[in-house]
């Protein structure tokens, strides 16, 4: 999902984080390592 920036997000777990990045990727399907900020997790085949 890409959202305009730059951006504040509230975690579930309490965390805020923070992007100031005009365009900012943000995971809908969980699988990123950099949680709430997507790596293209989602696009490697399931073994």
């Amino acid at each position: 999902m890409l959202i305009e920036g730059p951006v504040e997000l509230d975690c579930g777990d309490g965390r805020t984080v923070v992007s100031d990045r005009f365009l900012v990727a943000v995971c809908a399907c969980r699988r990123s390592k950099n949680y709430p900020f997507c790596d293209a997790s989602h696009r490697r085949k399931k073994r």
